[in-house]
Order: C-alpha cells, then sequence, then structure tokens
C-alpha cells in the first residue's frame, strides 16, 4: 500500500487492485452519486507527464486532437490510433506548468507509455509515470464547483475542460457540477477530509456509473483497437481534430468521416445483468455477426448494469440488441446526454 491508499483504507476503503471499489455500501454510493453529490478516489486513473522542450509538438504530431495551442486553461479530448485508425486509448490531454500531462485507465499506462517513448528517438522530450505526483480526485453533484472554487482559491470558468491552478492542486470542469481534481500529495488528506464533510465518498464504480451516463467512453484493455474515434462518438465529444494534419490513423478517421461508413455508434442503455467492457452484442437483424459489444460497463442504482455498447445502427434501429447471445438478457436504450 501507498500512503495514500492506506489513508483511504482508514476511511473505509475497499480496495481492489488499484481502485476502491467501495466505502462500506456499494448500493448507497451508487445512489448518491445519481442524487446527490459525491467524492470519488480516481486511483484506478494514471497519469504520464511529458517534459521537455518539444514535448506539444511530440504529441500533437501523434494524437487525434490539436495541442498546437493546448495551455493551461483548458483540457482537450484525444485518442492515440493504431495504424488501422483504432482507438488504442483516449485521453484527457492537459498542461501544469512545464508538463504535458495524459489521464487514462491505471491499466492501459505502461503499454501506452512504452508505445509513446517508441516514437521520441531524437526528439527533445521525455516520458514518465506522473501517478505518484497527484492524487486525483472525482467531485459530482450539488455544490461542487463551490468546493472547488474555494479550494483553490479562484473561479473555475463554465466551459467544459475549463481548468484553474492554485498551489497545490488544479482542477479541470467535466460538466456543471463535475469535476476532475490533482492535489499534491502531502495536501491531499487535508483536502479528502475537509470535501467528505460534503461531499458521500464513493468506490470507482459510482464513478464510472456517473461517466457512462455522460455518455464519455473509456477505453479498455479489452476494447483497444476495436472502435475507429467516430464510432465511440469521438468527434462529437471534441476530441477529432479534422483540420491539424497528419497522424497515425488519419487516413481512416478522415475516410470514415468524410464518406460517411461509419455504421456503428456508441449508444447508452440499461441491461438487467452483468456487462463487462468487451462483452459482444447479438441481434437478429445481423445473423452472421455480432451487432456490436460493451464499451463501459457499470452497475446502476437500483440493480443491473448501465452501458455504453457500440452498436450497429441497423440493430438498434431493429430494437432488439441482447447481451452475450441471441437470446441473452435484451438492453433497454436511452437517449444520450447529447446529439448525436
Amino acid at each position: 500500500m501507498t500512503v495514500w491508499t492506506e489513508f483511504l483504507a482508514a476511511q473505509g476503503a475497499a480496495l481492489a487492485d488499484s481502485a476502491v471499489a467501495h466505502f462500506g455500501a456499494p448500493g448507497e454510493e451508487l445512489q448518491a452519486a445519481r442524487d446527490g453529490a459525491v467524492l470519488a478516489d480516481l486511483s484506478h486513473y494514471g497519469l504520464i507527464a511529458f517534459s521537455g522542450e518539444e514535448a506539444q509538438t511530440f504529441l500533437h504530431a501523434l494524437v487525434t486532437n490539436d495541442l498546437r495551442k493546448l495551455d493551461e486553461n483548458a483540457a482537450v479530448f484525444a485518442a492515440l490510433l493504431s495504424p488501422k485508425g483504432r482507438m488504442l486509448a483516449n485521453f484527457l490531454v492537459l498542461k501544469r506548468a512545464d508538463d504535458v500531462l495524459l489521464l487514462l485507465p491505471a491499466a492501459l499506462l505502461p503499454p501506452l507509455q512504452k508505445r509513446l517513448s517508441m516514437y521520441i528517438l531524437r526528439a527533445k522530450v521525455k516520458a514518465r509515470d506522473a501517478s505518484a505526483e497527484w492524487v486525483r480526485l472525482g467531485l459530482s453533484g450539488p455544490g461542487s464547483a463551490a468546493r472547488v472554487e474555494a479550494l483553490l482559491g479562484r473561479a473555475v470558468s463554465a466551459g467544459i475542460m475549463s481548468m484553474a491552478h492554485g498551489d497545490t492542486a488544479f482542477a479541470i470542469r467535466l460538466g456543471d457540477e463535475r469535476f476532475d481534481l490533482f492535489v499534491a500529495p502531502d495536501a491531499a488528506r487535508a483536502v479528502w477530509s475537509n470535501l467528505a464533510g460534503t461531499h458521500h465518498p464513493v468506490g470507482a464504480p459510482a464513478w464510472d456509473w456517473l461517466l457512462v451516463n455522460a455518455g464519455v467512453p473509456a477505453v479498455q484493455p479489452a476494447t483497444q483497437d476495436h472502435f475507429v474515434p467516430q464510432m465511440a462518438n469521438m468527434e462529437i465529444l471534441g476530441g477529432v481534430s479534422f483540420n491539424k494534419g497528419c497522424y497515425p490513423g488519419q487516413e481512416i478517421v478522415a475516410r470514415s468521416q468524410y464518406l460517411g461508413k461509419v455504421k456503428r455508434r456508441l449508444h447508452l442503455a440499461h441491461v438487467e445483468a452483468l456487462a463487462r467492457a468487451g462483452d459482444e452484442l447479438f441481434s437478429p437483424d445481423l445473423a452472421d455477426q455480432a451487432a456490436g459489444q460493451i464499451a463501459n460497463a457499470a452497475p446502476a442504482p437500483g440493480g443491473g448494469f448501465d452501458v455504453l455498447a457500440v452498436v450497429h445502427d441497423s440493430s438498434v434501429e431493429a430494437g432488439e440488441v441482447c447481451l452475450g447471445s441471441r437470446d441473452g438478457p435484451r438492453l433497454a436504450f436511452r437517449p444520450l446526454p447529447y446529439p448525436v
């Protein structure tokens, strides 16, 4: 255990691998995420830091979004693709002082850092695992903006992805009342204790449920190299620039966009069964192949799982998509919180 995880365990956290599973009452935590204000440890997300005078231009040439104007005022969403144009990872890209940071699922951090490091060659760039340098927290629900601004001593602009910085912490606005918060380790315990006075501590599943219902996909080990960005609504979420020039997989992304060849899209749904990233979906309209795949899944308040599913348009229109087999549990689709 690290000093931080020892602290969380003393607060009642049940730990599973690199994540907090819950603080003793998983069902209550999911309801709190749905109905109230919550505080989550985000140790299941890691940070890769790139430093050096060419760090920003180096990453700009590799990812799906335009990083030329990246500064400390706002983060951007982006992805790294395989040569086939499919996502190996998607992440937030942000600046803090001299570092360009990628926030992504911790399970993907080692292979992604290794892959990106292979491109460095003679570039004036160094990559490191910076996960231990900042404690990652999530705040959501009523009063979150006020708490973050009080902590930082300054306002956070209203725009999504806006950032604000303090001496020992900084934050990204993910929604009106939802934030990623990064705190220096020496200050993290005091910050957690303070925020827990108004926000219900929750485990990773509750935070993941919030992201699923926000329609924000996160590539997982089981879904690496499976989806072109448009299948996961990345261009709708501002994660793809069509004006930035070449990057690995760019030709496939451009062809999918301008020739209209994307026949699968990300959808929000509920299923009364255990669902996991990578699970296949089936529909009668596609008798000889899977109709899609679960991208992300999280236990839902009241039971079952809420999922983000990449599914053939024809199968969604047919109205019958089932988990695991053609006679498996049926998905109940719901509207995403943004237009597609």
